[in-house]
């Protein structure tokens, strides 16, 4: 047995006439995000960490956005069929770290239900999640409020 690690990222532009779901919450917001599913930068960032981690390719590959099965479909429900993946090809996802890049909204009041949310999805307990939330300092797309990027990394057991 060792140990492994995974690194995830996504981004999604700002949509109006959407929900803005984040960590599976939703966040109040004026925006939602654009994508073939619900949009769930964070929960996304964490499923291709995961997926890095087990060698399985990437959530692309799993949940095809040309797939109709998948138009809408609930982040957490799919992060928590790639842990399941993980598993099937003998890697424990152990810890997740992420990292969240919005301008707009604030996202510190929602962070412990986020953290709660994925720790559920993926079978891990909430002290094993961490999340962070920032700013680029009205730097680039995130800066000028065209969309939310994250990023995230897994700590994987390996059998």
């Amino acid at each position: 047995m060792g140990l492994r690690i995974g690194h995830g990222f996504d981004v999604h532009a700002f949509a109006e006439g959407r929900r803005l779901v984040l960590g599976g919450v939703d966040v109040p917001y004026e925006l939602g995000l654009a994508g073939h599913s619900d949009a769930d930068v964070v929960a996304h960032a964490v499923a291709d960490a995961v997926l890095g981690a087990a060698r399985a390719g990437d959530i692309g590959e799993l949940f095809p956005d040309t797939d109709p099965a998948y138009e809408g479909a609930d982040s957490l429900v799919l992060l928590a069929r790639v842990c399941e993946v993980a598993r099937e090809h003998g890697v424990e996802p152990l810890d997740v770290d992420v990292t969240v890049a919005a301008q707009a909204p604030k996202l510190a009041p929602h962070r412990d239900q986020m953290r709660s949310n994925l720790a559920g999805a993926m079978g891990l307990p909430v002290g094993s999640v961490g999340l962070k939330a920032t700013t680029t300092e009205h730097l680039g797309f995130v800066g000028r409020k065209e969309g939310i990027a994250a990023w995230a990394v897994v700590l994987a057991q390996v059998e």
